[in-house]
């Protein structure tokens, strides 16, 4: 059964977030709240929670998962960055965009595309996340919290702990946030390639 955290949306409570933050730590897959839509976290290294987010949206190997970072200094260590692409993502960040880099030593290989050995990366506008990450020290792994065969997350903290009670450690419920996910610019090459149109306004990538 899934612990149910209900968190301030302005005013996220310090122990709440303390609390939420040592779950991960200790292994939990948890669901948690964005500026785009809900998502699946859970710790950078967890084979465990990569499977389990695996099996929950019936991913393949060739899935980008994403790396949700607290600020620059903590993307820089898990991607690489030219200046043209720096600028381009510091532009549009904090906000609900997702970019593919090439992924640095420190990304464990699990969690490298197996061909281009790139990962996700973003730095999410929404002051809960912002404070569980800042609380752990250390990115987010994440993926979308989309279901199978449905056309829309899920918005609501409650639905998601009652249809995935079974399968989650932890629910983060800070009200509704967005329904659609994040916009996915492909940066791998050098040059922006949009991979899915989402939140975020791609006319500057174009």
């Amino acid at each position: 059964m899934a612990k149910y955290f209900d968190v301030h949306p302005d005013n996220p409570q310090l122990r709440t977030i303390s609390q939420v933050a040592d779950s991960v730590r200790d292994g939990a897959l948890i669901a948690y709240p964005t500026d785009s839509c809900y998502a699946l976290g859970c710790r950078l290294g967890s084979r465990d929670g990569i499977d389990r987010i695996r099996s929950i949206r019936r991913l393949d190997d060739r899935h980008h998962f994403t790396l949700v970072c607290q600020d620059f200094a903590q993307l820089g260590q898990f991607v690489r960055v030219d200046n043209d692409v720096f600028r381009a993502i510091k532009a549009s960040t904090p906000g609900s965009y997702t970019f593919i880099l090439p992924a640095t030593r420190e990304v464990p290989r699990m969690l490298q595309h197996p061909k281009k050995k790139t990962v996700g990366v973003r730095i999410p506008d929404h002051v809960v996340t912002h404070a569980l990450l800042t609380e752990l020290g250390e990115p987010l792994l994440s993926s979308t919290l989309l279901l199978p065969d449905e056309d829309e997350p899920m918005t609501q903290g409650w639905e998601i702990k009652d249809r995935l009670d079974h399968v989650l450690d932890a629910v983060v419920d800070s009200g509704e946030c967005g329904t659609e996910p994040t916009t996915v610019i492909d940066f791998s090459n050098g040059e922006a390639e949009i991979i899915r149109h989402g939140a975020g306004d791609t006319s500057r990538f174009e």
